[in-house]
């Protein structure tokens, strides 16, 4: 039998150990996050067995960037959209990795790295002209490990994110379910916290944790709903788009150069008409482009057309691996605000040429404030306006110095989007086609008929002939005194 002392050690251990039990287990659902209202978050490791995301697919210096950071004992993942792309068969161009070294530890281990951000620290690992990002794992802004902690403005926008955290911690941190997969290079696993598989086999877009709470913290947010709903062609989950239409006005407190990279990613992702479709869909467009859609609430129908194949033709060239630039796009996007404008400044009796160098300066400077242009693109989206005039004109004496210009083909193919869209151009993006088909003689005689026929529609203008002064009239140069 046991002696009173044993009983009154027993006990106490007995009751330090449930103590600390439910100590644990307070702390652990106090921090517990959520998805949505679909219950606390599952950590499912999917075999490699069970899963199409083959190393075959994968980039190679993301690989070697996650062995070395296992090989010195840290965890590290690849982790978000290049798992998503690849669990639907598409080829990724990115691929990101998340660890729980800190950014420095990270910076430590690669000589060619650099450690970046302000708001969001990352390191940029190197590769030539290739770059792997690496994050590592973020916390909910409640939990303080260290000296780093999240800031946010007044409307809840989180202005600072430097609080790091567990692998689970990240998952929940994340935008959507279908971004917080991780691959395992270890076992070659896919790690699922938040049922994203299932959301991928379903074709569903689902935010992680409350949506308005979410969106607050980062408004860019419902722009990337937008921009994978167009791109995967998935459907949002109901409490993900609701709030959408109700928080547009959240984007103003976004830096004018971070909408700027937002937009290229919206518009030049290969899905810009359906992009565009959903932006105009959610009222998220006014935010971002104001003028153009005061154009097009106006019914002004050339305005959404020549957006809408300017569109087309972006994207045919996404498809088709060909360069794209954004200054075609802002020349499409901004057409008509600047139009109506230099239309008003000659109502007011400002010459043709003044007013839409006027209207230009101003419609991109307002512009500016929304998305800021860089000038390298802003003078681009100039050129190709101004030479739409000369193009239209087609003077005889200008043909060989326009199609010389540096700026021709850019501005000769918004002059044939322009009339796709129906603007009346009298064919002159027919005849710009033609010429550029001919050899050196025959563009001559082209522009030869050209001329002919500017004189023939013209005529030549007859010279009035002087009267001769009658005797005695006074305003005679003889009888003025004028010589």
């Amino acid at each position: 039998m046991f002696s009173f002392t044993t009983a009154i050690v027993v006990l106490v251990l007995g009751g330090t150990f449930i103590f600390w039990l439910m100590r644990i287990r307070n702390r652990s659902k106090r921090h517990r996050p959520t998805v949505d209202s679909r219950g606390d978050p599952q950590k499912t490791v999917i075999p490699r067995d069970q899963h199409p995301v083959s190393r075959r697919y994968i980039n190679e210096h993301a690989l070697k960037v996650i062995n070395r950071l296992t090989g010195h004992g840290y965890e590290a993942y690849l982790v978000g959209g290049c798992i998503r792309d690849l669990y639907l068969d598409l080829h990724p161009k990115d691929f990101d990795v998340t660890t729980n070294a800190s950014p420095e530890e990270v910076r430590r281990l690669f000589s060619n790295s650099r450690l970046i951000g302000r708001r969001f620290k990352l390191v940029h690992v190197l590769f030539g002209r290739e770059m792997i990002e690496v994050a590592t794992f973020r916390a909910s802004h409640e939990q303080h490990h260290g000296r780093e902690k999240s800031r946010h403005s007044k409307s809840g926008r989180i202005l600072r994110d430097n609080v790091y955290g567990s692998m689970e911690d990240d998952a929940m941190r994340r935008d959507f379910t279908v971004n917080a997969l991780y691959y395992d290079g270890r076992d070659c696993s896919v790690v699922d916290f938040c049922n994203g598989v299932d959301d991928i086999r379903t074709g569903t877009l689902r935010l992680i944790g409350d949506p308005v709470t979410r969106y607050h913290e980062d408004p860019v947010r419902m722009l990337r709903a937008i921009r994978f709903a167009a791109k995967l062609n998935f459907t949002m989950a109901p409490a993900t788009e609701q709030p959408i239409r109700e928080l547009g006005s959240l984007l103003r407190d976004i830096p004018a150069a971070r909408l700027f990279d937002e937009v290229l990613k919206l518009l030049q992702s290969g899905h810009g008409v359906r992009t565009f479709e959903l932006l105009q869909d959610y009222q998220l467009f006014d935010a971002l482009f104001p003028a153009t859609g005061h154009s097009l609430q106006e019914q002004d129908d050339h305005a959404g057309q020549l957006i809408i194949e300017a569109l087309k033709s972006t994207d045919r060239r996404v498809r088709q691996d060909r360069p794209v630039t954004p200054a075609f796009l802002f020349a499409a996007l901004l057409w008509t605000p600047m139009r109506r404008m230099a239309s008003q400044l000659m109502d007011q009796g400002v010459p043709p040429v003044p007013a839409f160098q006027q209207a230009s300066m101003t419609v991109i400077t307002n512009q500016c404030h929304h998305t800021a242009i860089p000038r390298r693109f802003s003078m681009v989206v100039r050129d190709i306006w101004d030479l739409q005039v000369r193009l239209e004109h087609r003077q005889p004496k200008l043909i060989e110095t326009l199609l010389e210009h540096p700026k021709f083909r850019a501005a000769y193919d918004f002059l044939v989007l322009r009339e796709q869209s129906g603007e009346n151009l009298s064919a002159a993006g027919l005849w710009w086609t033609q010429i550029q088909e001919l050899d050196e003689h025959d563009r001559h005689a082209m522009i030869r008929s050209l001329a002919d026929k500017g004189q023939k529609t013209q005529g030549r203008k007859r010279r009035r002939r002087r009267r001769k002064p009658r005797s005695g009239d006074a305003s005679s140069p003889s009888q003025t005194g004028e010589s």
